[in-house]
C-alpha cells in the first residue's frame, strides 16, 4: 500500500504552493560542510523555499550525530572563492 504523501500547504514566505521533491541540502558543522543527498522536502513551486517535516527533521538530527557515518561517508572538493567588492 502507498503511503499518502506529507502536505505541506502553502509556502510560508510567498504563499505558493508546496509539492514534495528530493534534494540535495546542505548543513554546516562546525567549519564542516555536510551534503544530505536524497532528502524528501517540501519546495515552494514559486520562490523555491523549502521546509521538512518533524519526521525527517529528526532524521537528518540523527544522521548528522553519527560520527562514524560522517566519517565514512565520500568527501567532495569543493572550490570556495572569496568574495572581492570592486570598486567603481
Amino acid at each position: 500500500m502507498k503511503q499518502k504523501a506529507y502536505d505541506y500547504g502553502e509556502c510560508h514566505v510567498c504563499g505558493g504552493k508546496m509539492s514534495e521533491q528530493i534534494v540535495k541540502q546542505e548543513f554546516w558543522l562546525k567549519d564542516q560542510l555536510v551534503v544530505i543527498d536524497e532528502l524528501p522536502a517540501g519546495v515552494c513551486e514559486q520562490c523555491g523555499e523549502r521546509v521538512v517535516n518533524a519526521s525527517v527533521s529528526q532524521h537528518i538530527e540523527k544522521l548528522l550525530r553519527n560520527q562514524q557515518q560522517l566519517e565514512e561517508a565520500p568527501v567532495l572538493l569543493v572550490p570556495v572563492i572569496r568574495f572581492t567588492a570592486q570598486r567603481a
